[in-house]
């Protein structure tokens, strides 16, 4: 299987080759690395396995960040969503609890997938899981769109970064919401090109998106923003469902969000020198977890 090193080459050899995303990404794996298919997919479903296990115990108990900066919130709104009486539903909802979930529990050193990142590991589980939860999909169905992800995340790789220390957090929760989205919209039946509209529209809503992480730790505003982008990944696999194109191809896209990540200061990439890590409060927050000659 060729290589893609675009969006475009990627679009066009699943059309020459009458196959997903996920389909893709598998060949490439089993070329590369040597893996037998049913090696590569009972790895992956210990990984679903993993961002389940993480996207769950934050809702069934509170957890907190070693720092004391994070913790309970994920179990807080579980609580809200067994009430009922919440505005956006229970896919919202379910979401954001999940991706809290998973930001508290690396913040407690627990086990997490950092996918594509640490700081944004909340942010493909919690859309994946809640999609595959309210689609009634199958675990081996999951599995499938890990894959999908993968493959929009090699592009990325290729062509921009997930690191928050060069691109922002666009870079880390922006890659996490576009991947998860294009997943899902391959896990709801839509073709590659449809996951790649969802992954390019994902980039511009979150283009500039500064990393700006209090006292350093990746937790404010680092766990909201998790919540922030599995929601975004579920509501634009339905914009995209509905029949909605990105007018600018991901390509163009993903482009533009590595421009602006390179361009943004160093005060607002991942240095803790800028943004919300230098109000008042988040100096404060900073001399409570590392003293007052921090």
């Amino acid at each position: 299987m060729k290589l893609a090193k675009s969006g475009a080459e990627l679009i066009h050899i699943c059309k020459e080759n009458n196959i997903s995303l996920s389909e893709y990404a598998i060949a490439r794996e089993m070329e590369d690395k040597g893996f037998s298919r049913e090696q590569l997919m009972a790895h992956m479903k210990k990984t679903l396995e993993v961002m389940r296990e993480a996207s769950t115990l934050g809702r069934e108990k509170e957890v907190y960040s070693l720092s004391g900066l994070i913790g309970g919130d994920a179990y807080k709104l579980q609580q809200y969503l067994n009430s009922g009486k919440s505005l956006m539903g229970s896919a919202t909802i379910k979401a954001m609890a999940m991706a809290l979930s998973s930001s508290e529990v690396n913040g407690s050193m627990g086990k997490i997938v950092a996918c594509p990142t640490a700081g944004s590991c909340g942010i493909l589980p919690a859309a994946l899981l809640t999609a595959g939860e309210e689609l009634d999909k199958t675990d081996d169905e999951l599995v499938m769109a890990l894959f999908a992800a993968s493959a929009v995340g090699m592009i990325i790789g290729m062509n921009a970064t997930f690191a928050g220390a060069e691109g922002g957090c666009q870079a880390e929760c922006g890659s996490a919401a576009g991947m998860a989205s294009a997943a899902i919209v391959e896990l709801m039946g839509g073709t590659p090109e449809m996951s790649l509209d969802a992954a390019a529209i994902v980039f511009k809503n979150i283009l500039g998106l500064v990393c700006d992480p209090v006292a350093g730790l990746v937790e404010i505003p680092c766990a909201k923003r998790n919540a922030s982008g599995a929601v975004s990944a579920l509501t634009t696999a339905d914009l995209v469902m509905a029949g909605v194109a990105s007018k600018i191809p991901f390509d163009d896209a993903l482009s533009a969000m590595y421009t602006v990540g390179r361009g943004l200061p160093k005060e607002l990439r991942e240095t803790g020198l800028g943004g919300v890590a230098v109000t008042p409060t988040g100096l404060k927050y900073k001399e409570q977890v590392f003293g007052k000659d921090a």
